[in-house]
């Protein structure tokens, strides 16, 4: 008689086991003429622990609170993940993961010049990244969470890996209006890598059939509907300069963006007063 395997033994010990369906647990295997059979595992505890998500790709999840721990667990594995935020469908991992970052310009075909942003939960977090200091009180909380990434001097105290867009000393954050990739950037306890789900140069999508042919690089694809700020993406404004801000990208917020950054009296980069 064989001996039974304790499923809540294995499930606890791979976190991802229990959301995993149709993968095959254990197989058999008969050796010899005398039909002896002996039972194995298709793969060992030790195996699941290191590669369970290696066997897996392309699962799409809705974007959901039932999930988001789900997503943690794959972003701590350096695993990358697709996410809708709050202006177009992302590619997400953890920003202090060198080979998860290196994955995500894989997918995209994208130069390792071309700099990738952050993500974080909260705006208090963005200190913890970046030189906030030099800014009127009030001004990140009031352009975030929303549409817009700010371009920020990383500093010596930033917790970012020097490795992550390399010879730059500023870095792009973002705070998206978006519950569920909030949920995921506060649970994973850093920052998150984020840059377009898309082929480098090709369109932005605000659906995840957009990007379809790229679910198979993304261990999860997580679906938040047909996204209804169009293609033009978030603001891009540079904050790196005393009483100055830039607008490197108009994205879908330019005049609000300006009028919050003019309300807090910062100044157009080049303006003669």
């Amino acid at each position: 008689m064989y001996s039974t395997i304790n499923h809540t033994i294995i499930t606890s010990r791979v976190p991802l086991f229990n959301h995993i369906q149709r993968v095959p647990k254990f197989g058999l295997l008969r050796i010899g003429q005398q039909g002896r059979i002996i039972r194995k595992m298709a793969w060992s505890l030790d195996k699941c622990e290191q590669g369970i998500i290696e066997s897996i790709s392309g699962i799409v999840r809705p974007a959901t609170e039932v999930y988001a721990d789900e997503a943690v667990d794959a972003l701590r594995a350096g695993k990358v993940i697709a996410v809708p935020t709050d202006t177009l469908y992302g590619f997400a991992c953890d920003a202090c993961n060198v080979d998860a970052v290196n994955r995500i310009y894989e997918i995209k075909g994208r130069k390792h010049t071309s700099p990738l942003a952050i993500c974080v939960g909260d705006v208090r977090d963005i200190g913890r990244f970046a030189v906030t200091d030099h800014l009127p009180v009030g001004l990140l909380e009031s352009l975030l969470p929303g549409p817009v990434t700010v371009v920020l001097t990383r500093g010596e105290s930033s917790i970012l890996e020097k490795s992550l867009n390399p010879g730059l000393d500023s870095i792009g954050v973002r705070v998206p209006d978006s519950d569920f990739i909030r949920m995921i950037a506060r649970g994973s306890g850093s920052a998150l890598a984020l840059t377009s789900a898309n082929l480098s140069g090709q369109p932005s999508s605000v659906d995840i059939k957009d990007f379809k042919s790229l679910w198979e690089h993304c261990i999860f694809v997580y679906d938040g509907g047909i996204l209804p700020a169009g293609r033009a993406g978030s603001t891009v404004v540079d904050l790196t300069m005393l009483g100055k801000y830039k607008i490197l990208r108009p994205g879908s917020a330019k005049e609000e963006t300006v009028s919050i950054l003019e309300r807090h009296s910062l100044q157009e980069a080049g303006t003669i007063v």
